[in-house]
């Protein structure tokens, strides 16, 4: 968590998710880059309006409107000891950020979400379940400000077993609980559709637990209709400060139809919530 970004709209949400990567740098002798990216349409030229002279003063007119708003929270939050770098960015967000990740090294996304629903959820998404799908580093998504390192106690980390495919995911899992020195809650959502006893099921976390060498943990079954209700179900009755899933960034048809669990917890949950794409 030593480069972390923030992309900032200047959003409530945005300004909450800023602060939080404050409180990360502060403990971790980190760096912030504050990233407003500004996805404007495309002009066509005419006789009355010359394009290339429009957006000249156009850009120009946005990226100074930006750097004050930069400065303002700069000068409101920002401790003078951390490092913190800003830039205003013109072109499509989602490319913008991830090109931006890749030159800077980035290894940590902390953004503000509004969260989605109903036809617009399932249309076109949020800016932060884009993240969540195909961020190649870690996305913590907040939609309200809370203290960084002194708050995050306890972490619910959903468990789907498959002990091939999350080796990386748990070594990142176990550097973000031993991070914000926070106890780990192992939970296996059982759901009508994909149902395990609790004797196997106890069994398996159990063995998961000693495969990765965990400590400070709890093993949960949870019994729920649907994954992503139990999740948060679950996070709400243990009281969770976080939760820390992987997804495994599906797209087109297979995402329309499947969906994908992390993002529809970033969607409706209002803890942060720290997700890893899962490679396959």
């Amino acid at each position: 968590m030593k480069k972390i970004l923030v992309p900032c709209d200047f959003s409530e949400q945005a300004v909450s998710a800023f602060r939080f990567a404050l409180d990360v740098a502060v403990q971790s002798k980190g760096e912030v880059h504050l990233v407003n990216v500004v996805e404007v349409p495309v002009l066509h030229d005419s006789v009355l309006m010359p394009v290339m002279a429009f957006e000249e003063a156009l850009f120009k007119e946005l990226r100074e409107k930006a750097e004050k708003q930069f400065q303002k929270m700069r000068d409101k939050y920002a401790p003078e000891r951390i490092k913190l770098e800003s830039k205003v960015i013109f072109g499509p967000v989602s490319r913008m950020l991830f090109d931006y990740i890749q030159e800077k090294g980035i290894d940590l996304v902390v953004m503000g979400t509004k969260g989605a629903s109903g036809v617009r959820e399932v249309l076109i998404g949020s800016n932060a379940e884009k993240m969540v799908r195909n961020s190649p580093v870690p996305v913590i998504a907040i939609k309200k400000y809370v203290k960084g390192t002194a708050s995050i106690k306890n972490i619910v980390f959903p468990n789907t077993l498959n002990t091939e495919s999350q080796e990386d995911l748990v070594l990142k899992v176990k550097a973000l609980q031993n991070f914000f020195k926070a106890k780990l809650h192992i939970v296996w959502i059982n759901t009508p559709t994909n149902f395990t006893r609790d004797t196997i099921t106890l069994k398996r976390l159990n063995a998961f637990a000693k495969r990765f060498m965990l400590k400070d943990f709890t093993i949960n079954v949870f019994n729920d209709p649907y994954e992503e209700a139990g999740v948060n179900n679950f996070a709400q009755e243990i009281g969770a400060d976080m939760i820390a899933m992987g997804t495994h960034g599906r797209k087109g048809l297979a995402h329309f139809f499947s969906g994908s669990v992390a993002e529809d917890v970033v969607n409706h949950v209002d803890c942060p919530i720290w997700t890893y794409s899962i490679k396959k």
